[in-house]
């Protein structure tokens, strides 16, 4: 079946989400507590050992099939416009965040600070900056246009491209 890349990740959420249930209720039924005075299988619950490890079993290759089809969609196909795939993409968006974060700190400093405390015998101490300002808030303005239009890119691409799932 094609899907595309954001259809794939909703549909592993979703085998997840499947998985996380039947573990959860297999927690809640493979023991149980019987007081010596009660019909044990009177109060056992339903639980089947074998066909709960088949359906973990099956949904977990599935989930191996779509991890491993969006892996090779990611390493196969070039993000238009960015000469990269699309997992150079998915290393270079937490780069240029992190990079904006540092530059939205930087462009904010005044070109001199005056300290709180001194460490000299009650000398005034200042913090100078030593760059240019203006050209942090320059490369700043660069590094978020940049974030956005990967982004936008990456987004188009994993709403709209479709590639083959065999599940």
């Amino acid at each position: 079946m094609l899907y595309t890349s954001a259809e794939a990740s909703k549909l592993l959420r979703k085998l997840n989400e499947e998985k996380l249930s039947i573990e959860s209720r297999e927690r809640q039924s493979s023991t149980f507590v019987a007081a010596t005075t009660e019909d044990i299988e009177a109060v056992r619950p339903e639980y089947d050992y074998t066909e709960t490890q088949a359906e973990i079993d099956e949904i977990e290759a599935k989930i191996r099939k779509v991890k491993h089809a969006i892996n090779k969609f990611n390493i196969e196909h070039e993000l238009p416009g960015f000469n990269m795939t699309i997992d150079q993409v998915l290393i270079y968006i937490p780069q240029l965040t992190k990079r904006k974060s540092k530059l939205s700190a930087m462009k904010d400093k005044l070109p001199r600070e005056r300290n709180s405390t001194s460490r000299f015998n009650g000398a005034i101490e200042y913090t100078y900056a030593n760059y240019m300002i203006k050209q942090a808030k320059e490369d700043f303005t660069r590094i978020s246009d940049e974030l956005a239009r990967v982004q936008v890119a990456l987004d188009t691409i994993n709403n709209s491209v479709r590639f083959e799932i065999d599940i």
